[in-house]
């Protein structure tokens, strides 16, 4: 099989092929000239083929054949085995590997190396080799090192292993890379073991070899040293080859087949390699190379030493080297930082950088720590080169550190780290817009193109037009951009050209959606100034899904009416557009009237004709003729001749004429160029068209008289009228044109115009002047037919003569003048028999009426063509002697039938014309016939037409009453056959008269069973028999028998005649008739006498059937002497048993013989026939069988032995059942040992027991099973259904002891079935089926165990059996819930859990469980144990579920217990409305329980200020001042002072509102100072003292000031403050403002009542 592709090769014997396994295609096929002995994959296609001196590859390419590579070295060619070809990677160097036995049970290996460049071979004493590829340290990375291994052993030397490279100059640079050969460490118990396969794997550079005895060494290549060794299999590993994706090797074992994966574990090799090895040499090289974890240590140990010893450059390449970037972090660059750099040399860090730099890429965070320094010394080339090299990795961090050094280096940087951001600003900032939309599709990033646009639009409209038109694609992707709101973007600037440009690129799709923008494209440019552009759109049918009644409107404002007119549909629109056509390109509306209807069309044009006929009768004609047919040319027409407009309908015609297939068309062009005056036109249509109505045209010329009768003379002989044309041409006095017609038109048509002529009473010389004019043209046939119809046949003698002597030979001619002659008889003898021209069937119908003879003459004279006519007037005009002659001369079999059985003859119904007939062959026309054939033609037809009767009567007047015929045996055959069929009773006579005919042939015809007449053929065969000698007279006697035995079953006479001619054959022949008469006896000595064994089988089947086996021994005696057959045998064998001639028997059977045995001992066995049976089985030694017999001759213990020697199940399970019937149990139990080992057979053992009712013995059978070596499961699971039936309390410790060897399935039904539940909870959880184990608990509680339960519902697969244990805990263990729910817990759905202990009322029982799951806050848990809570009165638990779980609803809770007896429950509903932001509702539950703290607080919690003042009135109203003032003191911030003090000032509450009056006039007075010293003005000059004077004057204090803004309304003339809008000092008197908010005036706001 191909490595790579599903391609296959074949070999069988020295044929190879190659199939595409895909294709189901044979590639090629080549025959080699020498077998091959080796071959397999060297590449993915190339074959490698070793024949036994030759080494060849061949291509699956082409059709090229196996190419000579080399010959094999002496030493791999007599006595070894090839077991391996490898080629090295560059194809260069070969490896032939192959082994030979040497001495002492050593195998010698010996390899061919090949170099294909220099043809040189070197041979190398081992067992296995490879070829690799692998990097060399200090070499170039691309530069790979062509590497051979191979295991060197030569004798008495230990064996080692060799890696060295091949193919490379000593003076290359880097060297040779060879290692130094290590020895293969051999195990002491396989000294002689060797490899057989050989692996190098490209992942690790380790080599796999594997030996001869399993043992697995594992190498690795750049040292070759050895790492593992291990024995992986006893048994030959014979085929490896690479597991590419693990690094390792899979493997064939050759005795079981197994398939063997052997890899590295890279976790634990280096650990392994320190731990066992104690290499760390080897540890730290693997580390570095595969990049492995386990060195950590010592590579920190390592880098800290040489960091200690000052080697920067040592301590920088260990922490480049350590595996995994172990050492690669920033506190590693830190320490290279701290130290100080020597003088003269770079700095610490700098080498450390420049050495992970040679290593490979630098990870994020090292590129940013180098290129910082970098970016400060200003050597971005630096960078730049290292980024082109691949050393740096990309990041957003390196980016921003090189955005401001060098845009594209750190576009580079962003698009490789991935910042779609930060790399779509930089493509804005350089001005690649295009880029950006791939990108951002690219990395799938979503960017506001259309700010992106506006931006741009205003600085660069052209770029902004062509990143637009980006945005929008070309139709086949998603559009980044609305076109309309890229259309509204240009518009917005006026920039139509940019508009049109895009919308032509974002509308080329011309799809559907897109009509309105089509639209407005057309319609900016119509109005816009630039009809031209939406003139040339509209040119190139860009767009289809516009309004297009909108845009005609716009193109015929706009002067374009042809574009207008494209778009009109209406015909009104179109009419007014054309109003004035010559002002349109006259081909364009021609052309549109091709996109209108008909109708329309018609109305139009008639429209135009109307307007001004003769200005637009031109474009008119022109429309007609290119759309003549979709607008109808009767339309067209019609539309002419309504205007009267002749002269175009006569153009428009003739532009059509020629290519229309309308009469109409081609009759009214006739008609316009009649009126035109163009007689040229009408003779040309009339001449040449094949359109036109003759009759309607014939009679439109005869009308018009035209004044050259031309076109009528066309019309009338193309369409037959010559009559008509005739009469008009003589009726009219035209002569000389029935002159023309006749001679130079239509010459053939002369005989119908002489007849039209004729007709007129035109004078016979004209007639005759006529026809001498036209000559031989003329066509006579015609012409006689119209000068005989007229009875004027004599009127063209003269011109028949003339042409008869001018040599002609027409038949019409001559039949012409024949009928004259005959009509004049004139000797019409003679012309019928003389003359050879004439037609003999015309003259022959000519002349019947006249003279019969002289029509049979002229039919005679046909020489066959007219025998029907012949025979028709012979047969009515009595010629039958001219018949009988006639047809004895023709000598035609056909005709003969003809006459003698003509078609429509009745049946037994002999007309007297054939008898006549008869008479004259008979009497007149055989005897005057001397030609054997004429005799011989006359008797076939006389046997054609089968007439025996009159045959006979013929052939008795030629053989028996003497002719020259008489003899002829012929003649004879027929006479007899003839009598045979017509008249049986001179059969025999004409047998005994006769002699010369064909004898044989004749009996087996009169024998057959059409005639049975037997007795006549038995006499010819006696009859010719006697005349016969030697084996023709054996022939005769032996038909003559098969006639007596056949056909006259007479066996009597048949065994007379036998005796009489004593022949063999006729005793075979009377014996195979006896025994088809089953006369048995008779017929076995019939064929002893002929010792004839042919018919063997038949006589056996006729013995055995009538059980005459005595006869039929005897016989097949005699057949066994000629035959050795081995039917003859065995029915032998089988007679001799069924006449219990058992010693015969036996004797026969010992003797050589070719006998079925088997077959006849089955036979036997099934008769019954045991005795016999059983000498035939022990014969054959078939003990099966012979088990069989002697059980049922009840010899039990000989049954057993043959049994055991047997050693078949069927035969065990017969013995079996016998012994059990016999109830012979010992023996049975002996069978039944070997039964039960075979699974397929137990169940039915198992049957035969218990319908026997032995369950006991079937028992104890199962129970000796379970010791057999062999015993499988179904032995155990069979005996666990046996104690579920007959004995349970066995079947618990049998389970327990073996459940693990039985078919769980299987058991668990029978335990179901004998309701044997705790034991199928058992098999349940021990199969892990813990879904049905719980299930079975809970269905059936005689299998409940609390502890069993819940170790398996923690198992089960299904919820749902979790959540119905629930409910089966709460219906019959309800104490055991909660330990249950425990150990569900983490499986739970809470919330269904909730709903179920709900439905069954059981939350108090699983209290515990909802505290322990209430932490994961689920509503339906926190109202369940609220509730819970609630029913138990536990306020403090419930206060604390609500604090810490907060997820239910909460309004319903406090609704719950807003009315609950106990004050504490009261409390905790209005705590839930204060936490849910009702306080209204809280506070007033507060109110109702007297808690007026918690009211108090509720309220300064709302930052409601109505409620707090409602809540202050309250007070007053019950009278409480010491919640008066707490209230005022707690809602400070919120209580208007006017409302304070108004209710204090009411109540007599001044003394409790006082602390609140004096705290809001301290912070009153504090707010105005600090305002005062905001807004205090600056220390200035005087004269900044008076412009604030005046300021103030002026209408507000610092109004001016933009502070006032900042820090609010202040000031008294600021509006809102009591103040006008005007400004001015304030009335003390005015009333209160409404709408007033702010500043600290007095007012009244209806929202929030009085307040300053």
């Amino acid at each position: 099989m191909n490595p790579v592709s599903k391609v296959i090769a074949l070999r069988a014997a020295q044929q190879l092929q190659i199939f595409n396994l895909e294709l189901r295609a044979k590639m090629k096929s080549y025959a080699m000239p020498n077998p091959v002995v080796f071959w397999r994959w060297i590449s993915n296609n190339t074959i490698a083929l070793v024949t036994a001196t030759s080494v060849f590859h061949w291509g699956i390419d082409g059709d090229s054949i196996p190419v000579k590579i080399f010959d094999r070295n002496a030493a791999l060619t007599e006595g070894t085995q090839i077991i391996n070809y490898q080629v090295s990677n560059d194809g260069k160097w070969c490896l032939l590997i192959g082994i030979s036995a040497g001495g002492a049970g050593v195998i010698n290996g010996n390899m061919q190396l090949y170099s294909i460049e220099k043809s040189v071979s070197q041979m190398l004493q081992g067992h296995s080799g490879v070829f690799s590829s692998i990097k060399v340290a200090g070499r170039d990375p691309k530069d790979l090192a062509q590497v051979l291994a191979f295991e060197d052993k030569k004798p008495d030397q230990p064996a080692k292993l060799f890696v060295m490279e091949v193919g490379r100059d000593k003076s290359a640079p880097g060297g040779v890379f060879r290692v130094t050969p290590q020895n293969i460490p051999v195990p002491a118990d396989a000294p002689n073991d060797f490899p057989v396969t050989m692996n190098a794997t490209k992942k690790h550079d380790m080599i796999y070899m594997i030996t001869k005895m399993g043992y697995l060494y594992l190498f690795d290549m750049h040292s070759g040293k050895a790492i593992y060794r291990a024995r992986i299999s006893t048994d030959t590993v014979f085929a490896t080859t690479e597991h590419t994706s693990s690094g390792g090797v899979l493997g064939i074992t050759a005795r079981k087949g197994q398939v063997l994966l052997v890899s590295l574990n890279e976790a634990n090799l280096v650990p392994y390699i320190i731990s066992q090895l104690r290499d760390t040499d080897l540890a730290l090289q693997l580390a570095t190379r595969l990049n492995l974890s386990g060195a950590d240590d010592l590579y920190a140990t390592k880098f800290n030493t040489l960091l200690a010893n000052n080697d920067i450059a040592g301590a920088a390449r260990a922490a480049a080297e350590a595996p995994n970037g172990l050492l690669r972090t920033p506190a590693t660059i830190a320490r290279f930082q701290q130290i100080q750099g020597q003088p003269g040399q770079p700095q610490p860090v700098f080498q450390y950088f420049s050495i992970l730099l040679e290593k490979g890429t630098l990870n994020a965070m090292e590129s940013v720590e180098l290129a910082r320094p970098v970016v400060q010394q200003g050597r971005p080339q630096l960078l730049e080169k290292w980024f082109a090299d691949e050393k740096l990795e990309p990041s957003e961090e390196l980016g921003d550190l090189l955005m401001p050094v060098d845009m594209n280096m750190a576009l580079n940087c962003y698009l490789r780290c991935n910042a779609p951001e930060k790399t779509i600003n930089c493509l804005m900032q350089r001005g690649e817009f295009d880029k950006i939309i791939a990108y951002a599709q690219k990395v799938n990033y979503r960017v506001d193109y259309t700010f992106m646009l506006q931006q741009m639009v205003r600085v660069n409209p052209q770029g902004a037009m062509e990143f637009a038109k980006k945005l929008v694609g070309d139709g086949t992707q998603q559009q980044l951009v609305d076109a309309n709101t890229v259309l509204e973007i240009f518009m917005s600037l006026n920039l139509l050209r940019e508009a049109t440009a895009f919308l032509l690129e974002a509308l080329k799709g011309n799809r559907k959606e897109e009509g309105f923008l089509q639209t407005k494209l057309l319609e900016i440019n119509l109005l816009g100034g630039t009809p031209q552009v939406a003139d040339a759109i509209m040119g190139n049918e860009m767009f289809t899904h516009y309004d297009r009644a909108h845009i005609a409107r716009l193109c015929e404002q706009a002067g374009l009416p042809q574009r207008a007119l494209e778009h009109y549909t209406d015909a009104a629109d179109v009419k007014r557009v054309l109003q004035n056509p010559s002002a349109l390109n006259q081909e364009f509306v021609v052309t549109y009237f091709g996109s209108m209807s008909r109708e329309a069309s018609i109305e139009v044009l008639k429209d135009m004709l109307g307007r001004n006929i003769r200005q637009n009768l031109n474009l008119v004609v022109q429309i007609a003729t290119k759309y003549s047919d979709p607008m109808g040319p009767e339309n067209l027409i019609k539309l002419f001749e309504d205007f009267k407009a002749y002269e175009g309908l006569y153009y428009y015609l003739g532009a059509v004429v020629n290519f229309s297939q309308d009469a109409l068309v081609h009759k009214k062009y006739i008609e316009a160029a009649a009126k035109m005056q163009q007689f040229k036109e009408v003779e040309r249509v009339c001449r040449d068209s094949t359109v036109y109505d003759p009759v309607e045209v014939k009679q439109f010329l005869m009308e018009a008289k035209l004044p050259d009768p031309r076109p009528l003379i066309h019309v009338c002989d193309r369409f037959d009228f010559v009559e008509e044309m005739t009469a008009y041409l003589y009726q009219n006095n035209l002569h000389k044109y029935i002159d023309v017609y006749v001679q130079k038109v239509s010459p053939q048509k002369t005989p119908m115009v002489v007849g039209k002529l004729l007709d007129l009473d035109c004078n016979e010389d004209v007639v005759r002047t006529l026809l001498n004019s036209v000559g031989q043209m003329c066509p006579v046939d015609e012409l006689v037919e119209q000068v005989e119809r007229r009875n004027r046949l004599r009127l063209i003698q003269p011109w028949l003569e003339a042409r008869v002597a001018q040599g002609n030979t027409e038949v019409a001619t001559h039949n012409a003048i024949g009928k004259i002659y005959i009509t004049l008889n004139r000797d019409p003898t003679t012309f019928l028999q003389n003359n050879q021209f004439y037609d003999p069937k015309v003259l022959g119908a000519f002349c019947e009426k006249l003279d019969p003879h002289l029509a049979f003459v002229a039919y005679k004279h046909a020489r066959g063509e007219c025998d029907d006519a012949l025979i028709r007037v012979t047969m009515d005009n009595g010629l039958f002697k001219d018949l009988a002659r006639y047809l004895v001369e023709r000598q035609d079999l056909v005709l003969w039938t003809r006459v003698l059985k003509p078609e429509g003859e009745v049946e037994g119904q002999e007309p007297a014309s054939r008898r006549y007939l008869l008479d004259q062959v008979v009497q007149t026309a055989l005897p005057e016939s001397k030609s054997a054939d004429e005799v011989s033609t006359t008797v076939k037809a006389f046997m054609q037409c089968d007439m025996p009767g009159e045959l006979i009567e013929l052939l008795e007047r030629i053989v028996l009453q003497g002719s020259d015929f008489s003899n002829n045996k012929n003649l004879q055959n027929l006479l007899i056959l003839t009598a045979i069929r017509a008249n049986k009773e001179k059969v025999m006579e004409y047998i005994n008269r006769l002699d010369n005919f064909d004898g044989p042939d004749i009996a087996k015809i009169a024998a057959g069973e059409q005639y049975e007449l037997y007795e006549e053929a038995l006499t010819i065969y006696v009859k010719f028999g006697k005349k016969a000698t030697g084996e023709e007279q054996v022939n005769y006697h032996v038909s003559a028998v098969e006639v007596i035995v056949d056909n006259l079953r007479d066996l009597e006479r048949a065994k007379e005649f036998a005796e009489r001619v004593n022949v063999k054959p006729v005793w075979s022949k009377l014996g195979r008739a006896q025994l088809d008469a089953q006369l048995i006896t008779e017929c076995i000595s019939s064929y002893i006498k002929a010792k004839d064994a042919s018919d063997y089988l038949l006589v056996v089947s006729a013995a055995e059937s009538s059980e005459n086996y005595e006869d039929l021994i005897p016989f097949l005696k005699m057949a066994r002497k000629d035959l050795k057959e081995s039917v003859l045998d065995t029915a032998l064998i089988y007679a001799m048993a069924k006449c219990h001639k058992l010693s015969e028997l036996e004797e026969f059977i010992s003797v050589p013989n070719v006998a079925k045995i088997d077959s006849t001992g089955e036979r036997c066995y099934d008769e019954g026939l045991f005795e016999a049976a059983k000498l035939l089985f022990i014969n054959i030694n078939n003990n099966a069988k012979l088990a069989l017999c002697y059980v049922n001759l009840e010899q039990f213990r000989e049954a057993v032995d043959a049994a055991t020697k047997a050693n078949a199940i069927s035969t065990w399970k017969e013995v079996n059942g016998a012994c059990i019937r016999a109830h012979e149990f010992r023996l049975a139990n002996i069978c039944g040992l070997h039964i039960i080992v075979h699974p397929d057979h137990l169940e039915e053992l198992i049957l035969t027991y218990e319908r026997a009712g032995r369950s006991t013995e079937l028992i104890q059978l199962m129970e000796q099973g379970l010791g057999l070596d062999n015993a499988h499961s179904g032995i155990f699971t069979e005996l666990g259904v046996l104690y579920s039936k007959y004995l349970p309390e066995k079947l618990m410790e049998h389970i327990k002891i073996f459940w693990s060897r039985m078919n769980v399935v299987k058991l668990l039904k029978a335990c179901e079935k004998a309701l044997l539940w705790t034991e199928a909870v058992y098999l349940y959880k021990e199969d892990g089926q813990h879904d049905s184990a719980v299930r079975t608990m809970v269905e059936h509680c005689v299998a409940f165990q609390h502890d069993l339960f819940l170790d398996c519902v923690q198992k089960v697969r299904n919820p749902e059996v979790q959540y119905r244990a629930i409910s089966f805990y709460l219906t019959q263990h309800p104490l055991q819930l909660v330990r249950l729910l425990q150990v569900l817990t983490p499986n739970l759905d809470h919330a269904r859990v909730v709903h179920l202990l709900k439905k069954q009322e059981a939350i108090p029982l699983a209290v515990e469980y909802l505290k322990s799951v209430q932490k994961e806050n689920l509503s339906a848990v926190n109202e369940s144990i609220n509730d819970y809570f609630i029913e138990e009165e536990d306020f403090e638990a419930l206060r604390n579920s609500i604090d810490d779980y907060d997820n239910f609803d909460q309004i319903q809770l406090a609704q719950k217990v807003e009315k609950h007896e106990l004050l504490e429950f009261r409390r905790i509903a209005a705590y839930i409305y204060k936490n849910n932001k009702r306080y209204p509702q809280s506070v007033q539950l507060s109110k109702e329980d007297r808690m007026y703290k918690d009211a108090i607080d509720t309220a300064a919690e709302s930052r409601d200020v109505e409620l707090v003042e409602e809540l202050l009135r309250f007070f007053v109203s019950v009278k409480d001042k010491a919640c008066f003032a707490a209230t005022l003191y707690t809602t400070y911030d919120l209580v208007r002072p006017d409302v304070a003090i108004e209710l204090a000032w009411r109540n007599g509450y001044t003394d409790f509102a006082m602390p609140y009056v004096i705290q809001y006039i301290r912070h009153l007075n504090e707010k105005v100072k600090a305002i005062d010293e905001r807004t205090a003005p600056k220390k200035e000059d005087t004269s900044s003292s008076d412009a604030a004077t005046a300021a103030i004057l002026g209408g507000g204090m610092m109004m001016g000031d933009t502070l006032m803004i900042t820090n609010g309304g202040g000031g008294y003339g600021a509006p809102g403050y009591g103040m006008p809008p005007g400004g001015g000092m304030p009335d003390p008197y005015a009333q209160p403002g409404y709408g007033q908010q702010g500043g600290y005036g007095y007012g009244y706001n209806p929202g929030q009542g009085y307040g300053y």
